[in-house]
């Protein structure tokens, strides 16, 4: 079975740090404050495809 992955991208930066597995069932993307290496603070990351 085939599990389609997606990235949390920085709003600040846009370096994406992190990647999760995308589910269809959900129809808005995610958005959490996480740890950006870049900035070197918690910033929103948001889901990218």
């Amino acid at each position: 079975m085939v599990v389609k992955k997606a990235s949390l991208a920085c709003t600040i930066c846009g370096s994406r740090n992190y990647s999760i597995a995308a589910s269809k069932s959900r129809t808005q993307r995610l958005e959490l404050n996480k740890f950006c290496k870049y900035c070197g603070k918690k910033t929103l990351h948001k889901e990218t495809r």
